[in-house]
């Protein structure tokens, strides 16, 4: 058990819940928008915002059932049962929700591998037996491998390594819960 600082104490969570709690999109909805505004929201515009996301259309265009529908479910459900978990804080009285410091590792449940695309551990296994290949070739001098200095391949493969990680950085910063304008749909 944890205790908040208001004196809530608030269990550990398996992963079991948290898969619980992730499985519903209006939560990872309310989750991507108060990561994304990084600060206390008021639960009419976090309503809108989902509503929003939901019926494909801007924020100006929600109409007020669209609105009130989500509303309703966000107040009476999971806002509350984000507050349980601990995930956020949720103040009914102020209409006011905001994002926790234990929501941080969420990430690690919601990295997303669009679809059609090498998952980054298989990435750094192919470029590992790549270079291998590469390295096994050079040292038997094989054919035009052999032509390239040892330095050259160590420079050569240290380039790669370093701009692949630097790639894997900026796409996984981009696919960070709260970080992109609209959150993936599933």
């Amino acid at each position: 058990m944890t205790e908040r600082a208001d004196g809530v104490k608030k269990a550990q969570l398996s992963r079991d819940v948290i898969f619980q709690i992730l499985s519903n999109q209006r939560r990872r909805y309310a989750l991507h928008y108060l990561r994304r505004n990084e600060g206390p929201a008021e639960i009419g515009e976090l309503a809108t915002q989902i509503a929003a996301w939901e019926n494909d259309v801007t924020v100006e265009n929600v109409t007020s059932q669209q609105r009130k529908r989500v509303y309703n479910t966000l107040q009476q459900a999971h806002l509350p049962k984000l507050d349980e978990t601990g995930f956020i804080d949720y103040e009914p009285a102020r209409g006011e929700v905001t994002l926790t410091d234990r929501a941080k590792p969420l990430n690690t449940y919601l990295e997303i591998i669009p679809d059609n695309n090498l998952p980054w551990s298989e990435y750094y296994f192919v470029l590992g037996c790549i270079s291998l290949t590469l390295l096994t070739g050079a040292w038997f001098n094989a054919g035009p491998l052999g032509l390239v200095p040892g330095i050259g391949w160590a420079v050569g493969l240290a380039a790669l390594v370093t701009i692949s990680g630097g790639a894997h950085m900026y796409y996984y910063r981009n696919l960070r819960l709260g970080h992109s304008e609209v959150p993936e749909k599933k």
